[in-house]
């Protein structure tokens, strides 16, 4: 983008928006600039509509007879397989089950045992924290096994691939920067090296394309309550690539993983395919919210929406740069947006209340220790004036320093 737009520009823009149209399809309240679907998404209309189905009709009258007549026990592999649509995943590679923390531990357990002889595992310093903290608790489970990180062991985790590691634990888009890498290039350099990867894929599911079958991935997992727009702790998914899938074991071998669930058998025996990575009985109200959900994203191409999020994320930067400079903010995101998912962040010297300042003037970021401002843009339902209007507030709150109200350096709980 060149020149800075005027708000005739910004008007412009959002009319000739191929997907304007699907904001109307999200409960999204008037009073509100909403830029924190990087952490939880907006809810959809069709979500409430299949929140009240199941709960009225299948719970309420179906009783347990919906687990067959309402197709509650397949809904795990046929949402896994709608997701896996949206992330270059063929039929049979996804199940939607369980949290992202306990998905990332079945994969890692499941790649350091397809490499035996192998103590270590990779990971980023930087990384989302439950990344982490689920690698140590495979290492403490596995005697000998080495946690390496980057930033801490070596400045980039390709200087810590070697021989000796099982598996590198990745996230596709930073957490905290909106850093994208290239899962292409980092899979192959790890799988050279005779290494697994397992990719973390919360901030990249419903915000870019992605080509896990393209790009040779052995695992991925991913939360489906952020751009995926799938509700408060939506159940999270795993993918395992198919050529795994026969060798692939999981610790957490719960009955829904079972080759035959029903028999009620006394041993465990592994389902032959991607349902292996269950665990025990799904919530299956949060899975027909995400039903509901993914219903929107039929109409969705993702070139386009990535075409949009660029133009968002550009936009943003180009005009807090102009209108906010001297006021101590220092982009923090990649200015490349091939390099960027769909979020910017930018660092403040008193960030948390500067973003507690933004939240009553009505525009939704979050903070992350220990100094930074994150906004994160969902084209699906967030416009370009949006981001015009977000600005300017935040340069009226930059400027009068309203933020240096005590009430704003208040930390809540979550924030």
């Amino acid at each position: 983008m060149t020149g800075i737009p005027d708000l005739a520009a910004i008007e412009a823009m959002d009319a000739a928006d191929p997907l304007r149209t699907m904001r109307d399809r999200f409960d999204l309240p008037d009073d509100l600039i909403y830029l924190d679907g990087n952490s939880l998404g907006v809810a959809s209309k069709a979500a409430y509509g299949e929140i009240e189905k199941a709960a009225r009709e299948e719970w309420g009258q179906g009783l347990i007879r919906s687990w067959n007549t309402a197709g509650w026990f397949d809904m795990p592999v046929e949402l896994g397989d709608r997701i896996g649509r949206l992330i270059g995943a063929a039929p049979g590679q996804t199940v939607v089950a369980d949290t992202t923390s306990i998905n990332i531990y079945k994969a890692l357990h499941a790649a350091m045992g397809l490499r035996p002889g192998r103590n270590v595992i990779v990971a980023e310093g930087g990384s989302f924290p439950t990344d982490l903290y689920m690698a140590e608790g495979v290492a403490s489970t596995r005697p000998g096994t080495v946690l390496r990180l980057e930033g801490v062991d070596a400045p980039t985790i390709e200087d810590l691939i070697d021989e000796e590691v099982a598996v590198v634990l990745v996230n596709h888009v930073n957490y905290k920067s909106g850093e994208l890498r290239d899962m292409a290039v980092l899979t192959e350099k790890a799988q050279a090296a005779g290494a697994l990867v397992v990719w973390d894929l919360c901030h990249t599911a419903g915000a870019l394309p992605v080509d896990l079958d393209g790009s040779n991935v052995d695992f991925a997992v991913g939360c489906s309550y952020k751009y995926l727009n799938g509700g408060p702790g939506a159940p999270a998914f795993i993918y395992v690539a198919k050529r795994h899938l026969a060798d692939a074991q999981q610790p957490l071998s719960g009955w829904w993983a079972h080759a035959r669930p029903f028999a009620f058998e006394q041993g465990f025996a592994a389902d032959a395919g991607i349902r292996r990575f269950q665990c025990g009985t799904q919530g299956i109200l949060s899975m027909r919210a995400l039903k509901g959900a993914l219903d929107i994203w039929d109409q969705v191409e993702m070139a386009v929406l990535r075409q949009k999020s660029i133009a968002l994320t550009d936009l943003f930067i180009l005009l807090v740069e102009s209108r906010c400079g001297g006021h101590g903010l220092t982009l923090e995101s990649p200015r490349d947006s091939s390099r960027r998912g769909s979020q910017v962040s930018f660092e403040h010297e008193n960030a948390y209340a500067v973003m507690q300042a933004l939240i009553e003037r009505g525009v939704i970021g979050d903070f992350r220790a220990p100094a930074t401002i994150r906004f994160g843009f969902t084209p699906l339902y967030t416009r370009f004036r949006d981001v015009w209007q977000a600005v300017e507030i935040l340069e009226d709150i930059l400027r009068t320093g309203a933020w240096k109200d005590a009430r704003f350096a208040v930390k809540s709980a979550v924030t």
